[in-house]
């Protein structure tokens, strides 16, 4: 793994194009604050939408949580000696700390080319479960739980939840979730579409490997544009979107993997793709 980046408090692998990020934070329940978590999702993200060698990378978290969202005990303090804390300061300085700290990890998620699946190892709250909801797929055992729970702390999802969790399972759901602040339990979270399917806890991470895999067997420019083709769809008229499916196709048409795709096919034998 070339110029993978240097990670303090998650692992790395990656294998057969498949990479995968374990939060390793159980300590802290793989909080996000108080950690080097941000850091270590964003770095992730973008080395993986620049590495050729990436097709589909999953989340995951080491221990009894996939991610608890923010450390809570470091909101106690917020002043004098604790002012430079992540929730310390006047409200320009946490505007500024909030758009430079985690709300990196949306920005990044949204530029995201790559198929990104959640493994949901355990409770995913309050930011945790918004990293959650910015995944394009989520597979979660019976011990997955989901928090919106920012209002029973008197704040809001400064990470941009609001603005992930409604698209998802839609501005109804998403509002009683929200303005409630109650758990979601793994059965519950399937029948909302906040997972897509529940496994036991031993098969999760073969589940997610065997679905990245089947990603990962694909042609990796296909791959990744039809990723970036379905993010577009949501924000473009129909014309507009028209245009673009035009233009990546005439593209992929004139590759190497799609004719080795479609000689596979003829052939009946599974193909052998450069990413050319």
């Amino acid at each position: 793994m070339d110029n993978t980046p240097t990670l303090r408090d998650a692992r790395l692998t990656l294998e057969e194009r498949v990479a995968v990020l374990t939060l390793d934070r159980d300590d802290l329940r793989n909080a996000l604050t108080g950690t080097a978590l941000i850091d270590d999702l964003v770095d992730t993200l973008n080395w993986a939408n620049h590495s050729p060698d990436v097709s589909v990378l999953i989340i995951t978290g080491n221990g009894s949580a996939f991610c608890a969202g923010g450390n809570i005990k470091e909101m106690q303090y917020r002043d004098g000696d604790h002012r430079t804390g992540p929730f310390g300061g006047s409200a320009l300085e946490l505007e500024r700390k909030y758009r430079q700290g985690i709300q990196r990890i949306p920005l990044a998620m949204h530029q995201a080319e790559i198929p990104i699946i959640a493994a949901i190892n355990g409770p995913a709250i309050g930011a945790g479960c918004d990293l959650a909801c910015m995944c394009d797929i989520r597979i979660g055992s019976e011990r997955a739980t989901f928090g919106e729970t920012f209002v029973n702390l008197g704040i809001i999802p400064g990470d941009g939840g609001a603005w992930f969790l409604q698209r998802l399972i839609g501005y109804q759901r998403a509002a009683e979730i929200t303005l409630t602040g109650r758990l979601v339990h793994a059965e519950e979270a399937v029948q909302l579409g906040l997972m897509m399917e529940q496994v036991p806890a031993d098969q999760l991470m073969q589940r997610a490997l065997t679905l990245a895999s089947q990603m990962a067997a694909k042609p990796p420019h296909a791959l990744r544009m039809s990723k970036r083709l379905m993010k577009q769809a949501q924000r473009q008229e129909l014309p507009d979107f028209l245009e673009l499916c035009a233009a990546w196709q005439g593209m992929l048409h004139n590759t190497d993997d799609h004719a080795e795709a479609v000689n596979a096919f003829v052939e009946k034998r599974e193909g052998k793709y450069r990413g050319r």
